[in-house]
């Protein structure tokens, strides 16, 4: 073969695989880029005089994550049991290399996160409630859940129950099932409120872990609450404002100013985490 042709076809050649390189660097780009979920948050202190909620939120390869703790009011370092619990979590989760590990991540950073608590407690009270969740690239949501703090995805003007609260009122409710007790005698029992599992608790049963992932939608907002929001708002209002066509920090934002208004005398501290997928 002539070596001048040669030389043109091999330029070709490279000319070819470099076009080709970049047109894969801008569908993986595009694709990054679409795949972006939107956050939002909103935090008051409300009457307290300590601030014991805590959250945070990541992004890495293997999905995007939040979580939030609620620190048990009353009892001494519910800010301690929540920074540890958010801090175990996330730093654990920046680790994970696959999403297909992430049942035992939940249950092996519950377990981590327990025992740390219980060691800086020292015997002292104290505790936490947690919810964590995380969207995957595929638009999947996997969640892990203690104590009384909740998530909901918001579809379509209503809200989807996702995980179920550890307090003594479930019990209540049991027996109430099995025709042990009246539904008045739940409805007026004042422990039904109490936890009955949590972060930081000698008897720490375990974190419930979603069964499996969930399909999220396009515009599909998955919120995370402390019971300072949800005990506040009605179902109604928070409904309203997240049915806004706003960013997830500003509807945010605008749920902590509504439960602010409402000054209520005993408002507990109130935290809300707002993913939604754009895509």
């Amino acid at each position: 073969m002539d070596q001048t042709l040669l030389s043109y076809m091999i330029a070709l050649a490279f000319i070819i695989v470099i076009i080709a390189l970049l047109i894969l660097r801008k569908i993986l780009m595009h694709k990054k880029e679409t795949s972006k979920i939107a956050i939002g948050n909103g935090q008051t202190i409300g009457r307290r005089d300590e601030q014991d909620d805590y959250f945070s939120t990541v992004e890495t390869p293997v999905g995007t994550m939040a979580v939030l703790a609620d620190g048990i009011s009353g009892l001494a370092n519910g800010r301690m049991a929540s920074t540890v619990a958010v801090t175990t979590f996330i730093h654990k989760f920046m680790k994970l290399t696959s999403i297909a590990n992430i049942r035992s991540y939940f249950k092996e950073t519950a377990l981590t996160s327990n025992g740390m608590i219980l060691e800086n407690l020292n015997g002292s009270n104290g505790g936490t409630t947690l919810v964590a969740a995380v969207i995957d690239e595929h638009g999947y949501l996997h969640w892990g859940a203690v104590g009384d703090s909740v998530i909901s995805i918001f579809r379509n003007g209503e809200f989807i129950a996702i995980n179920q609260k550890h307090i003594f009122e479930s019990v209540l409710k049991e027996r109430y099932i099995s025709g042990e007790i009246s539904q008045l005698e739940v409805q007026e029992n004042p422990l039904k409120k109490r936890l009955i599992n949590y972060l930081g608790y000698e008897g720490f049963k375990n974190l419930d872990i979603g069964e499996k992932p969930i399909q999220l939608r396009n515009g599909d907002k998955v919120c995370l609450f402390s019971d300072g929001v949800y005990d506040t708002l009605t179902e109604v209002e928070l409904e309203k404002m997240l049915s806004q066509h706003a960013p997830p920090y500003d509807i945010a934002q605008d749920i902590i100013k509504a439960v602010e208004q409402k000054r209520l005398k005993n408002q507990d501290n109130a935290t809300i985490v707002i993913l939604e997928k754009t895509w």
